[in-house]
């Protein structure tokens, strides 16, 4: 049972009106909540249907991660083709296109330049990043570029991290490729920084940087002959949530590529006016992973192959701001399975509760847990775990951390539907963020099934297979994939707006698809 759970008092006027989510995480505490959604409902969630679908180009290993926003009747999304797109919320249709390419370059075979983050509207202006590296602010009622920076200068820098637009700066992590690039023996690695950064809304000046690593320097050289650099790692996969009463910003961080130091697998609390840094918990040391700790030759390319350090957990997930009776705290989800709660104040940790365990015998141990975001919806938070074999679904007390319910991914999800064709490629596993509206959980598959479930027990309400064939309202064919993670369900005055286009990559020789249900 939960007592004196209460959102921040400005959390309505924050989050807008039921026409409206217009950030990755639904509002500045990252809640993923819409308190005003009163059309899907537990009592009509079993009428929802899907309405229309819109498909991206075919782009060899593309994948959509890209979360919609969407305010006032309009829907803001990024694409794997480096196109960024308006379309009406209702219907699908376009209003603009906006074409990344002049500013970062062609559509490359490992499509750098798509879009994976989600976007975030305020005032006049809609923001957002791409695989490049670059920050973008375009006029959300044209689609005219007004800035574009790329505020990290090491060309490995890409963007998963969602943009928060907060007293005029926008708020975005910044993220790397050589986590992947580390698995070339030949690769120069690796002296990649991660970081947060605060851009100046108007401009896209930067305002500060906090720094996760130290500079890298050349510390020898690997078997093929290439050059070694350390320290480096700590990328800031996830989007960031603000408290406003203190000003306070947190954001969780990743792990080392090489060497052992830095603000890793951490949770950060910055000043969102300066960027310094008021407190920090670093729940995993020392951790460093990369694609060289699976291929080729782990015992000569990764440097902590043998020694059990090699995790892959760190902070994928967003955290949420909740106010517990006359305390606020942080909660975050860890991608080893464990859920953590901080005092907002101090860092002092509160709970812990351990929702999945690590497999040390598995290539990526850390891929059980909490990958990209938990839900809050004034009472309780939602979690839900990766390939933990299978996925579970929780709901927990706040104040303590207490498991209230779970709901594992159903035991169909691999042998029904498009699924079915591929039992070699399918799991039991949840994938995207997790959101939330009255009485209603929302959560994607790796089997490419979308689940709504009732916030009161877990149990499921109705489900959609994407895996199938669709056609676009744009006039190209599409089949949808696993659920996307990087973002999540986004629900929006009677309509839920999921993308389709994530792992596995069940056969498809179309492009993948954004799907919109309504009543």
């Amino acid at each position: 049972m939960t007592r004196n759970v209460a959102m921040t008092s400005h959390d309505d006027a924050d989050r807008g009106s039921a026409a409206s989510w217009r950030m990755w995480q639904g509002d500045l505490q990252g809640s993923r909540y819409n308190p005003s959604e009163r059309k899907i409902t537990p009592a009509t969630v079993g009428k929802l249907k899907l309405k229309w679908a819109f498909t991206y180009a075919k782009l060899p290993f593309s994948r959509t991660g890209s979360q919609p926003a969407v305010v006032d009747g309009v829907l803001y999304v990024g694409a794997p083709d480096a196109k960024f797109y308006a379309l009406d919320a209702k219907t699908g249709a376009r209003k603009w296109v906006f074409d990344l390419t002049p500013v970062a370059g062609p559509v490359s075979d490992s499509n750098l330049n798509m879009v994976r983050d989600g976007a975030a509207v305020e005032g006049d202006k809609v923001y957002f990043g791409d695989g490049r590296g670059y920050v973008y602010a375009l006029n959300k009622k044209t689609g005219r570029l007004i800035w574009a920076r790329r505020p990290e200068p090491n060309t490995s820098a890409w963007l998963t991290s969602s943009p928060l637009v907060y007293h005029g700066r926008v708020y975005i992590g910044i993220s790397s490729t050589e986590a992947g690039t580390a698995g070339d023996p030949n690769y120069a690695c690796c002296r990649f920084r991660g970081s947060m950064v605060a851009l100046d809304g108007r401009t896209g000046a930067l305002d500060w940087r906090h720094y996760v690593m130290p500079p890298a320097t050349k510390v020898g050289t690997w078997p093929s002959g290439a050059d070694m650099y350390a320290p480096s790692g700590g990328a800031v996969w996830s989007s960031p949530a603000v408290d406003p009463r203190t000003g306070t910003l947190y954001v969780g961080t990743g792990q080392n590529y090489t060497g052992e130091t830095g603000e890793i697998d951490s949770v950060l609390a910055l000043n969102s006016r300066t960027g310094a840094l008021r407190w920090k918990q670093q729940m995993a040391f020392p951790d460093t992973y990369t694609m060289a700790c699976i291929t080729p030759n782990p015992s000569d390319y990764c440097p902590s192959h043998g020694r059990g350090t090699a995790l892959d957990n760190d902070f994928g997930a967003s955290p949420n701001i909740i106010r517990v009776g006359h305390r606020t705290i942080v909660a975050i989800g860890q991608k080893g399975g464990i859920f953590h709660a901080f005092d907002a104040a101090s860092g002092k940790i509160l709970w812990q509760t351990q929702l999945s365990v690590m497999d040390p015998d598995k290539p990526d141990p850390g891929d059980v847990g909490v990958q990209w975001g938990s839900s809050f919806d004034g009472k309780r938070l939602y979690a839900a775990t990766w390939r933990a074999n299978p996925g579970m679904l929780y709901a927990l007390d706040p104040a303590t951390g207490h498991i209230l319910w779970k709901t594992p991914a159903p035991e169909d999800g691999c042998t029904t539907g498009g699924a079915a064709a591929s039992p070699d490629m399918c799991l039991r596993a949840f994938t995207p963020a997790v959101s939330s509206t009255p009485g209603l959980i929302y959560e994607g598959s790796y089997s490419g099934k979308m689940y709504i479930f009732s916030s009161a027990n877990g149990k499921l309400l109705w489900q959609f297979d994407a895996v199938q064939d669709f056609q676009g309202v744009n006039g190209i064919p599409g089949r949808g994939i696993g659920i996307s993670g990087n973002g999540g369900a986004v629900i929006v005055d009677g309509m839920m707006y999921v993308q389709a286009g994530y792992y596995p990559y069940y056969p498809s020789d179309k492009g993948y698809t954004l799907l919109a249900f309504g009543l």
